[in-house]
């Protein structure tokens, strides 16, 4: 048979065979000319990366993608916040502006006796992302590899991005709840633009210019094995905060990493998707914390703080008054210009 026979038999992707038939993992295979013949009695090989993965550390996910405002840098200061009863008690975990994922990755990693997680995020390509690595990591890793070889020897890599980005515009518009080739292009974008940005037009089209990289990480075939690990047993979900509700009950940790109140005037872009986030929509969410408050839940929530700017703007100070509220450092990343990149203060609101 051939590879491509041997991959509607097994299941994995042409290109994904051919490497086995390369690496003589397949017995009694041939080559003539430029075909791979295949035994039909041959079995499917046990795929090789995936002992490679657990040689390294396979239990560790980490997020697949930069994102504006991940909570990497500021995880030491989150983990201090997370309820005492977590992983006993509090057994379930709900990220509903889950993002770039640094918390949830945390807790998965962490704390294996939380058995329940709930995700979601109103930006459709980012959750189709997601799901695609959940459920389609092969195929998405063997696209992956190919986007990172034609990147890396194409003469003109401007224009190489600018035609992908187009693309993933097109596909974008379309509005397929699951993509493949949406989510192996958003990836290739996140790595490859400048300063991992995601930010849309008024259009809605992505249109964030390419980056300076030498050797961009557009194919992580080990993370991205692991994150697909972690998925498997996380509900995860695309639209809006409050579809968590019925998910959570007094047996859940929430995590809310809202879009940040901007500091100024100029801090004020669309980032994320097409919708803003004004003070109304902080004072819903506000709101909505009271609510999972009263079910039981332990919350905690991001924020920007306004005092960086404003020593008199009390606007979190009041809306979170019944709250407990805490002020620590991070860095100002978004920021063209170097210099304007510093230490601020952000919050974290408890509940607790």
């Amino acid at each position: 048979m051939s590879a491509r026979d041997a991959a509607q038999k097994w299941g994995i992707t042409q290109r994904r065979v051919s490497i086995l038939c390369a690496e003589n993992r397949i017995d009694g295979v041939d080559r003539v000319g430029n075909m791979w013949l295949i035994p039909k009695t041959a079995k499917k090989p046990i795929d090789g990366r995936k002992s490679r993965y657990e040689k390294e550390n396979s239990i560790i996910a980490k997020p697949f993608a930069k994102w504006a405002g991940g909570k990497g840098q500021l995880l030491s200061d989150i983990r201090k916040s997370y309820p005492k009863e977590l992983g006993k008690r509090v057994t379930k975990y709900a990220e509903p502006f889950v993002g770039g994922g640094a918390v949830l990755f945390d807790i998965i990693n962490n704390y294996p006796s939380v058995k329940e997680i709930y995700i979601s995020d109103i930006n459709s390509e980012l959750i189709n992302c997601y799901t695609i690595i959940r459920d389609y990591c092969e195929p998405l890793i063997d696209r992956l590899a190919i986007l990172k070889d034609e990147y890396m020897s194409a003469e003109l890599q401007k224009e190489y991005y600018n035609e992908r980005r187009k693309e993933f515009n097109h596909l974008k518009i379309d509005n397929q709840s699951e993509n493949l080739e949406k989510a192996a292009l958003f990836i290739f974008l996140n790595k490859t633009c400048f300063n991992g940005l995601y930010r849309v037009n008024r259009k809605g089209e992505f249109n964030v210019p390419m980056g300076a990289y030498k050797n961009p990480a557009i194919c992580d075939e080990v993370n991205l094995s692991n994150v697909s690990q972690k998925l498997q047993k996380v509900n995860i979900v695309c639209g809006d905060y409050k579809l968590s509700e019925n998910f959570i009950d007094e047996s859940t940790f929430v995590y809310f990493d809202p879009p940040y109140r901007p500091l100024t005037n100029t801090a004020s872009f669309t980032s994320y998707t097409e919708d803003g986030f004004c003070d109304d929509k902080q004072a819903e969410l506000a709101r909505y914390v009271q609510t999972l408050t009263d079910k039981g839940a332990k919350v905690v929530v991001s924020n920007s703080d306004p005092k960086n700017t404003n020593e008199h703007d009390d606007f979190f100070d009041e809306l979170y008054s019944a709250f407990h509220i805490s002020r620590i450092a991070a860095t100002r990343m978004i920021n063209s210009n170097a210099s304007a990149r510093g230490k601020i203060s952000e919050l974290l609101i408890a509940n607790y």
